[in-house]
Protein backbone atom coordinates (compact mmCIF):
# COMPACT_ATOMS: atom_id res chain seq x y z
CA UNK A 1 0.00 0.00 0.00
CA UNK A 2 1.79 3.71 -0.71
CA UNK A 3 1.78 6.22 1.30
CA UNK A 4 0.29 9.38 1.65
CA UNK A 5 1.32 12.01 -0.84
CA UNK A 6 2.85 15.10 0.90
CA UNK A 7 2.67 17.22 -2.55
CA UNK A 8 0.49 17.97 -5.20
CA UNK A 9 -0.14 20.30 -8.45
CA UNK A 10 -2.43 23.07 -7.80
CA UNK A 11 -2.08 24.74 -10.95
CA UNK A 12 -1.51 24.55 -14.67
CA UNK A 13 -0.72 27.05 -17.21
CA UNK A 14 0.52 27.06 -20.94
CA UNK A 15 0.94 29.02 -23.76
CA UNK A 16 -0.94 27.80 -27.69
CA UNK A 17 1.59 25.22 -29.19
CA UNK A 18 3.39 26.87 -32.12
CA UNK A 19 4.74 25.01 -34.84
CA UNK A 20 8.73 25.75 -34.67
CA UNK A 21 10.00 28.99 -35.00
CA UNK A 22 6.34 31.23 -35.08
CA UNK A 23 6.22 31.76 -31.79
CA UNK A 24 8.57 35.15 -32.57
CA UNK A 25 8.31 37.64 -31.80
CA UNK A 26 7.58 36.50 -28.68
CA UNK A 27 10.94 35.41 -27.01
CA UNK A 28 11.40 32.49 -23.93
CA UNK A 29 11.32 34.97 -21.50
CA UNK A 30 7.60 36.39 -22.15
CA UNK A 31 6.26 32.60 -22.92
CA UNK A 32 7.27 31.65 -19.61
CA UNK A 33 6.12 34.26 -17.62
CA UNK A 34 2.39 33.73 -19.36
CA UNK A 35 2.63 29.98 -18.57
CA UNK A 36 3.29 30.94 -14.67
CA UNK A 37 0.73 33.89 -14.70
CA UNK A 38 -1.96 31.27 -16.18
CA UNK A 39 -0.76 28.31 -13.79
CA UNK A 40 -1.00 30.26 -10.83
CA UNK A 41 -4.47 32.17 -11.77
CA UNK A 42 -5.31 28.09 -11.93
CA UNK A 43 -4.58 27.74 -8.72
CA UNK A 44 -5.77 30.93 -7.08
CA UNK A 45 -2.64 32.02 -5.61
CA UNK A 46 -0.28 34.92 -6.51
CA UNK A 47 3.70 35.63 -7.52
CA UNK A 48 3.74 36.82 -4.10
CA UNK A 49 3.39 33.09 -2.70
CA UNK A 50 6.30 31.53 -4.70
CA UNK A 51 9.30 30.63 -3.14
CA UNK A 52 10.74 27.61 -5.24
CA UNK A 53 11.91 26.91 -8.88
CA UNK A 54 12.21 23.03 -10.74
CA UNK A 55 13.62 22.77 -13.78
CA UNK A 56 14.58 20.58 -16.19
CA UNK A 57 18.30 20.91 -18.30
CA UNK A 58 16.78 23.27 -21.08
CA UNK A 59 18.82 26.61 -20.36
CA UNK A 60 16.62 28.26 -17.85
CA UNK A 61 17.99 31.05 -15.44
CA UNK A 62 16.53 31.72 -12.10
CA UNK A 63 18.34 34.68 -11.93
CA UNK A 64 16.48 36.62 -15.13
CA UNK A 65 13.45 34.97 -13.98
CA UNK A 66 13.26 35.66 -10.12
CA UNK A 67 13.24 39.69 -11.65
CA UNK A 68 10.96 38.95 -14.79
CA UNK A 69 8.10 37.64 -12.68
CA UNK A 70 8.80 39.91 -9.84
CA UNK A 71 9.34 36.90 -7.37
CA UNK A 72 11.07 38.87 -4.02
CA UNK A 73 12.80 35.42 -2.66
CA UNK A 74 13.58 31.95 -3.11
CA UNK A 75 14.38 29.29 -0.60
CA UNK A 76 14.81 26.41 -3.18
CA UNK A 77 15.78 26.46 -6.96
CA UNK A 78 17.09 23.34 -8.86
CA UNK A 79 17.68 21.81 -12.06
CA UNK A 80 17.70 17.96 -12.49
CA UNK A 81 19.96 17.08 -15.47
CA UNK A 82 19.27 14.49 -18.85
CA UNK A 83 17.47 17.20 -20.82
CA UNK A 84 13.91 15.77 -21.52
CA UNK A 85 15.33 11.87 -19.75
CA UNK A 86 14.96 14.61 -16.58
CA UNK A 87 11.73 16.15 -17.68
CA UNK A 88 9.91 14.10 -15.26
CA UNK A 89 12.10 15.09 -12.39
CA UNK A 90 11.25 18.11 -12.04
CA UNK A 91 8.07 16.25 -10.42
CA UNK A 92 11.00 14.65 -7.78
CA UNK A 93 12.24 17.70 -7.29
CA UNK A 94 9.25 20.01 -6.53
CA UNK A 95 8.32 16.93 -3.77
CA UNK A 96 11.55 17.07 -2.15
CA UNK A 97 11.37 21.00 -1.79
CA UNK A 98 7.78 20.85 -0.43
CA UNK A 99 8.33 17.49 1.45
CA UNK A 100 11.72 19.13 3.40
CA UNK A 101 9.85 22.51 4.17
CA UNK A 102 12.33 24.20 1.79
CA UNK A 103 9.92 26.07 0.14
CA UNK A 104 6.08 26.46 0.01
CA UNK A 105 5.17 26.92 -3.84
CA UNK A 106 7.14 25.47 -5.95
CA UNK A 107 6.61 26.32 -9.81
CA UNK A 108 7.77 23.71 -12.53
CA UNK A 109 8.81 25.37 -15.63
CA UNK A 110 9.44 24.13 -18.94
CA UNK A 111 9.52 25.89 -22.42
CA UNK A 112 11.60 25.39 -26.20
CA UNK A 113 11.73 27.63 -29.01
CA UNK A 114 13.37 26.74 -31.70
CA UNK A 115 14.60 29.78 -33.91
CA UNK A 116 17.80 28.58 -35.49
CA UNK A 117 19.08 25.57 -33.08
CA UNK A 118 16.55 22.78 -33.85
CA UNK A 119 16.41 19.70 -31.41
CA UNK A 120 16.42 17.46 -34.63
CA UNK A 121 19.63 18.20 -35.34
CA UNK A 122 21.31 18.36 -32.43
CA UNK A 123 24.19 16.07 -33.16
CA UNK A 124 25.15 18.52 -35.65
CA UNK A 125 26.29 20.42 -32.66
CA UNK A 126 28.38 18.45 -30.83
CA UNK A 127 31.98 19.57 -30.35
CA UNK A 128 35.39 18.57 -32.14
CA UNK A 129 35.95 15.54 -30.48
CA UNK A 130 35.81 11.99 -31.21
CA UNK A 131 32.39 11.22 -30.47
CA UNK A 132 31.25 14.10 -32.85
CA UNK A 133 33.81 13.55 -35.93
CA UNK A 134 31.74 9.63 -35.37
CA UNK A 135 28.79 10.49 -35.36
CA UNK A 136 29.56 13.03 -38.73
CA UNK A 137 31.20 10.44 -40.45
CA UNK A 138 28.34 7.83 -40.25
CA UNK A 139 25.37 10.36 -40.96
CA UNK A 140 24.32 10.25 -38.01
CA UNK A 141 23.09 14.19 -37.75
CA UNK A 142 20.40 13.74 -35.04
CA UNK A 143 18.86 11.52 -32.75
CA UNK A 144 16.33 10.09 -35.23
CA UNK A 145 19.41 8.95 -37.05
CA UNK A 146 21.24 7.09 -34.14
CA UNK A 147 17.75 5.72 -32.69
CA UNK A 148 17.19 3.93 -36.14
CA UNK A 149 20.04 1.48 -35.02
CA UNK A 150 18.22 0.47 -32.16
CA UNK A 151 14.89 -0.03 -33.50
CA UNK A 152 16.19 -2.13 -36.45
CA UNK A 153 18.11 -4.05 -33.97
CA UNK A 154 14.58 -4.61 -31.76
CA UNK A 155 12.81 -5.66 -35.19
CA UNK A 156 15.50 -7.91 -36.07
CA UNK A 157 15.42 -9.52 -32.27
CA UNK A 158 11.79 -9.87 -31.87
CA UNK A 159 9.78 -9.58 -35.08
CA UNK A 160 8.31 -5.57 -34.38
CA UNK A 161 6.67 -4.65 -37.39
CA UNK A 162 6.47 -1.21 -38.61
CA UNK A 163 2.49 -1.63 -38.46
CA UNK A 164 3.37 -1.49 -35.04
CA UNK A 165 5.23 2.25 -35.51
CA UNK A 166 2.03 3.30 -37.48
CA UNK A 167 0.14 2.05 -35.01
CA UNK A 168 1.33 4.26 -32.30
CA UNK A 169 1.26 7.53 -34.76
CA UNK A 170 -2.47 6.65 -35.59
CA UNK A 171 -3.49 6.07 -32.20
CA UNK A 172 -2.35 9.40 -31.49
CA UNK A 173 -3.41 11.10 -34.43
CA UNK A 174 -6.79 9.75 -33.42
CA UNK A 175 -6.73 11.22 -29.99
CA UNK A 176 -5.33 14.85 -31.18
CA UNK A 177 -8.04 14.97 -33.56
CA UNK A 178 -10.17 16.17 -30.84
CA UNK A 179 -8.19 18.27 -29.10
CA UNK A 180 -7.88 22.25 -30.14
CA UNK A 181 -4.59 22.31 -28.97
CA UNK A 182 -3.24 19.92 -31.06
CA UNK A 183 -1.01 20.40 -34.13
CA UNK A 184 -1.56 17.85 -36.28
CA UNK A 185 -5.24 16.46 -36.28
CA UNK A 186 -5.96 15.12 -39.52
CA UNK A 187 -6.68 11.05 -39.13
CA UNK A 188 -4.07 9.49 -40.55
CA UNK A 189 -4.16 5.53 -42.27
CA UNK A 190 -1.77 3.28 -41.99
CA UNK A 191 -1.76 3.29 -45.84
CA UNK A 192 -0.67 7.37 -45.42
CA UNK A 193 1.41 6.07 -42.53
CA UNK A 194 3.23 3.21 -45.15
CA UNK A 195 3.75 6.15 -48.18
CA UNK A 196 5.64 9.02 -45.33
CA UNK A 197 8.95 9.76 -47.02
CA UNK A 198 11.44 7.80 -45.37
CA UNK A 199 14.46 9.85 -42.74
CA UNK A 200 16.73 7.33 -41.63
CA UNK A 201 15.12 3.71 -42.33
CA UNK A 202 13.27 1.95 -40.51
CA UNK A 203 11.97 5.60 -39.65
CA UNK A 204 9.93 7.72 -41.45
CA UNK A 205 8.50 11.20 -40.98
CA UNK A 206 5.34 10.32 -39.27
CA UNK A 207 7.91 8.26 -36.48
CA UNK A 208 9.30 11.75 -35.71
CA UNK A 209 7.47 14.06 -33.27
CA UNK A 210 6.69 17.94 -33.88
CA UNK A 211 9.13 20.87 -33.42
CA UNK A 212 7.16 22.93 -30.99
CA UNK A 213 8.05 26.10 -29.71
CA UNK A 214 5.74 27.35 -26.26
CA UNK A 215 5.81 26.92 -22.39
CA UNK A 216 4.19 25.32 -19.50
CA UNK A 217 4.17 25.64 -15.71
CA UNK A 218 2.84 24.02 -12.99
CA UNK A 219 2.52 24.79 -9.30
CA UNK A 220 3.39 22.11 -6.47
CA UNK A 221 2.25 22.91 -3.13
CA UNK A 222 1.49 20.99 0.24
CA UNK A 223 -1.45 18.32 0.22
CA UNK A 224 -2.95 20.24 3.31
CA UNK A 225 -2.37 23.30 1.77
CA UNK A 226 -4.09 22.17 -1.55
CA UNK A 227 -7.18 21.12 0.24
CA UNK A 228 -8.13 24.78 0.20
CA UNK A 229 -7.13 25.95 -3.05
CA UNK A 230 -9.50 26.31 -6.07
CA UNK A 231 -8.55 22.89 -8.42
CA UNK A 232 -8.79 19.70 -7.29
CA UNK A 233 -5.43 18.69 -6.20
CA UNK A 234 -3.30 15.62 -8.48
CA UNK A 235 -0.85 14.82 -5.79
CA UNK A 236 2.64 13.34 -6.70
CA UNK A 237 2.55 9.59 -5.55
CA UNK A 238 5.88 9.03 -6.58
CA UNK A 239 8.54 10.17 -8.58
CA UNK A 240 12.11 8.81 -9.42
CA UNK A 241 15.36 9.43 -10.84
CA UNK A 242 17.73 7.15 -11.97
CA UNK A 243 21.38 6.47 -13.96
CA UNK A 244 22.55 3.69 -15.03
CA UNK A 245 26.07 3.05 -16.73
CA UNK A 246 25.23 1.33 -19.67
CA UNK A 247 22.62 3.71 -20.35
CA UNK A 248 24.45 6.75 -19.52
CA UNK A 249 24.08 8.61 -23.41
CA UNK A 250 21.44 6.82 -24.57
CA UNK A 251 21.36 5.97 -28.01
CA UNK A 252 23.85 8.30 -28.32
CA UNK A 253 26.45 5.64 -27.69
CA UNK A 254 26.53 2.88 -29.90
CA UNK A 255 28.43 1.06 -27.27
CA UNK A 256 25.78 -0.38 -25.41
CA UNK A 257 25.67 -3.46 -24.39
CA UNK A 258 22.39 -5.80 -25.96
CA UNK A 259 19.56 -5.40 -23.68
CA UNK A 260 19.75 -1.72 -23.59
CA UNK A 261 20.73 -1.39 -27.05
CA UNK A 262 16.95 -2.53 -27.69
CA UNK A 263 15.21 -0.66 -24.40
CA UNK A 264 14.36 2.46 -23.91
CA UNK A 265 16.50 2.29 -20.96
CA UNK A 266 13.71 2.89 -18.34
CA UNK A 267 13.82 -0.48 -16.63
CA UNK A 268 15.78 0.26 -13.77
CA UNK A 269 13.62 3.81 -12.75
CA UNK A 270 10.64 2.01 -13.64
CA UNK A 271 11.23 -0.33 -10.42
CA UNK A 272 12.08 2.16 -8.77
CA UNK A 273 9.29 4.33 -8.92
CA UNK A 274 6.87 0.90 -8.62
CA UNK A 275 9.10 0.28 -5.28
CA UNK A 276 8.53 3.67 -3.85
CA UNK A 277 5.31 4.25 -4.28
CA UNK A 278 3.58 1.36 -3.88
CA UNK A 279 1.93 1.28 -6.90
CA UNK A 280 2.47 -0.81 -10.27
CA UNK A 281 2.11 -1.33 -14.01
CA UNK A 282 -1.58 -3.06 -13.42
CA UNK A 283 -2.65 -0.32 -10.93
CA UNK A 284 -2.06 2.50 -14.10
CA UNK A 285 -5.21 4.18 -15.65
CA UNK A 286 -3.35 6.04 -18.02
CA UNK A 287 -0.07 6.37 -19.56
CA UNK A 288 1.90 9.74 -20.52
CA UNK A 289 5.02 8.38 -22.17
CA UNK A 290 7.61 10.46 -23.75
CA UNK A 291 7.13 9.80 -27.63
CA UNK A 292 9.57 12.09 -29.46
CA UNK A 293 9.91 8.93 -31.15
CA UNK A 294 6.79 5.95 -32.05
CA UNK A 295 9.53 2.74 -31.81
CA UNK A 296 10.43 4.35 -27.81
CA UNK A 297 6.54 4.03 -26.89
CA UNK A 298 6.71 0.62 -27.49
CA UNK A 299 9.98 0.21 -26.06
CA UNK A 300 8.95 1.65 -22.86
CA UNK A 301 5.84 -0.22 -22.76
CA UNK A 302 7.99 -3.13 -22.43
CA UNK A 303 10.42 -1.35 -19.86
CA UNK A 304 7.53 -0.61 -17.89
CA UNK A 305 5.91 -3.39 -17.28
CA UNK A 306 2.88 -3.39 -19.34
CA UNK A 307 4.12 -5.94 -21.56
CA UNK A 308 7.29 -8.01 -21.59
CA UNK A 309 10.26 -7.48 -23.82
CA UNK A 310 10.11 -8.22 -27.24
CA UNK A 311 5.72 -8.05 -27.18
CA UNK A 312 5.62 -4.52 -27.51
CA UNK A 313 4.93 -4.46 -31.20
CA UNK A 314 1.73 -6.98 -30.75
CA UNK A 315 0.25 -5.55 -27.74
CA UNK A 316 0.39 -2.06 -29.53
CA UNK A 317 -0.81 -3.71 -32.69
CA UNK A 318 -3.39 -5.20 -30.51
CA UNK A 319 -5.13 -1.46 -29.88
CA UNK A 320 -4.15 -2.02 -26.54
CA UNK A 321 -2.80 1.94 -26.18
CA UNK A 322 -5.95 3.39 -28.08
CA UNK A 323 -9.26 5.28 -25.87
CA UNK A 324 -11.08 2.02 -24.33
CA UNK A 325 -7.86 -0.43 -24.36
CA UNK A 326 -6.22 -1.75 -21.65
CA UNK A 327 -3.55 0.62 -21.13
CA UNK A 328 -4.45 4.24 -22.82
CA UNK A 329 -1.57 6.30 -24.38
CA UNK A 330 -1.27 9.96 -24.63
CA UNK A 331 -4.96 10.89 -25.34
CA UNK A 332 -3.74 14.23 -25.75
CA UNK A 333 -1.94 13.14 -29.08
CA UNK A 334 1.34 12.95 -27.26
CA UNK A 335 4.71 14.81 -29.51
CA UNK A 336 3.85 13.02 -32.42
CA UNK A 337 0.43 14.55 -32.90
CA UNK A 338 -0.22 18.00 -30.20
CA UNK A 339 3.30 19.21 -29.64
CA UNK A 340 6.37 18.62 -28.60
CA UNK A 341 8.24 20.84 -25.35
CA UNK A 342 9.86 18.66 -23.77
CA UNK A 343 7.14 16.32 -22.14
CA UNK A 344 5.69 18.94 -20.48
CA UNK A 345 2.60 18.79 -22.22
CA UNK A 346 2.45 14.91 -21.03
CA UNK A 347 2.18 16.61 -17.24
CA UNK A 348 -0.43 18.49 -18.30
CA UNK A 349 -2.54 15.81 -19.75
CA UNK A 350 -2.10 13.80 -16.88
CA UNK A 351 -3.58 16.56 -14.61
CA UNK A 352 -6.39 17.13 -16.60
CA UNK A 353 -6.93 13.57 -16.89
CA UNK A 354 -7.12 13.17 -12.78
CA UNK A 355 -8.90 16.58 -12.64
CA UNK A 356 -11.67 14.85 -14.86
CA UNK A 357 -11.37 17.60 -17.17
CA UNK A 358 -9.48 16.28 -20.24
CA UNK A 359 -10.89 16.40 -23.91
CA UNK A 360 -10.65 12.85 -24.30
CA UNK A 361 -11.17 11.44 -20.88
CA UNK A 362 -10.26 8.09 -19.75
CA UNK A 363 -13.05 6.61 -17.79
CA UNK A 364 -12.72 6.40 -13.74
CA UNK A 365 -9.32 7.92 -14.03
CA UNK A 366 -7.18 7.58 -10.48
CA UNK A 367 -3.83 7.24 -11.66
CA UNK A 368 -1.03 8.80 -14.13
CA UNK A 369 2.49 7.34 -15.32
CA UNK A 370 4.29 10.49 -16.76
CA UNK A 371 7.49 9.19 -18.16
CA UNK A 372 10.98 11.34 -19.05
CA UNK A 373 13.13 10.59 -21.88
CA UNK A 374 14.41 8.05 -23.29
CA UNK A 375 17.91 10.06 -23.28
CA UNK A 376 21.09 10.65 -21.93
CA UNK A 377 21.03 10.21 -17.83
CA UNK A 378 19.06 10.49 -15.14
CA UNK A 379 15.91 9.04 -16.59
CA UNK A 380 12.61 10.23 -14.32
CA UNK A 381 9.36 9.30 -13.97
CA UNK A 382 6.33 10.01 -11.99
CA UNK A 383 3.19 8.70 -11.06
CA UNK A 384 0.55 11.00 -10.04
CA UNK A 385 -3.51 10.37 -8.60
CA UNK A 386 -6.36 12.21 -7.66
CA UNK A 387 -6.78 10.78 -4.28
CA UNK A 388 -4.42 11.14 -0.96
Amino acid sequence: MSAKSEAAIVGVGATPYYYRGTSAPQTVPELIGKAVFAALADAGLTIKDVDGFAFFAYGFDPGSLIEQLGIEQLTFSHIVSGYGGGMAGVLDLASMGIETGRAKTILCIGAMQQTGRRVGQSLNMLGANPDGVFHALAGLSGPGQALALSVRRHMHLYGTRREAFGEVVMASRAAAATRETALRRKPLTLDEYMASPMLADPLCRLDFCLETDGALAFVVTSSERAADLRQRPVYIAGAAQVATRNWGRAFFWLNQPEPEFVSAGATAVAQRLYETSGIGPKDIDVALIYDHFSPLVIMQLEDYGFCKRGEGGPFVESGAIRQGGSIPVNPHGGHLSEGYVVGMTHIREAVEQLRGTAVNQVKNAKTALVTGGPAPVPMTAAILRNER
